[in-house]
């Protein structure tokens, strides 16, 4: 559910940041990133769209058909999600409520990755 929940926001918003750079169709300012390496919301938007979108949904996949690695991979995806959000808030110098609410679903799912890769560990 974690990772259905990122993967639509994710890929959503990162679409949309790729379709209007500017930010406006999700009401971002540009002055919000005016202190990051970025003049416009493209650069982030592709790269939330790949890593926290598109990956997710991979993930997601993996998951549903319990491929061999799946519980590694929902782990590595819960690191992106949190490199994420530390990231952007040391380029925005801001945390807010979708950051607390992301990095917690980024441990979420950090934590069900160990306990699912433990779980297959004992029954082995």
């Amino acid at each position: 559910m974690l990772l259905l929940f990122n993967g639509i926001a994710a890929t959503f918003g990162g679409w949309q940041l790729m379709a209007h750079p500017d930010g406006s169709s999700l009401k971002l300012s540009l002055d919000f990133i005016r202190r990051s390496p970025f003049d416009s919301y493209l650069i982030p938007g592709v790269i939330l769209f790949i890593s926290n979108g598109v990956f997710n949904f991979f993930v997601l996949l993996y998951t549903l058909r319990q491929i061999k690695n799946y519980s590694r991979l929902i782990l590595i995806q819960g690191i992106i999600l949190i490199a994420w959000i530390l990231i952007q808030t040391l380029m925005v110098r801001e945390i807010n409520s979708l950051h607390i609410a992301l990095g917690s679903i980024g441990i979420l799912l950090i934590l069900s990755g160990i306990i699912l890769m433990k779980s297959k560990r004992a029954h082995r």
